[in-house]
């Protein structure tokens, strides 16, 4: 070790939406406040262009994944996502 500091890695955060989704907007804004905090980046994905995704979020969307673990769907707690990008 050179006593140097490592620093975590990024969490990869990503919201699944759909066009037309009026619950979607108020999830993107909730990433855009707390992951700006936290300086982390994200991305949004819609289901309707991943039949993966599709098949097994189309009833829940928006869905907030952090590094690939479903954490949220519908309402995205904001409380939740600043306790898990804190850890």
């Amino acid at each position: 070790m050179n006593g140097v500091p490592t620093s975590a890695p990024v969490p990869e955060v990503l919201l699944l939406t759909r066009p037309g989704c009026h619950l979607c907007e108020a999830a993107r804004k909730v990433l855009d406040r707390v992951c700006g905090e936290f300086g982390v980046p994200w991305q949004e994905r819609s289901v309707d262009d991943n039949p993966d995704y599709l098949a097994r979020f189309s009833e829940e969307v928006p869905v907030l994944m952090i590094d690939g673990i479903q954490r949220d769907f519908w309402h995205i707690d904001e409380a939740r996502l600043r306790r898990l990008l804190a850890s």
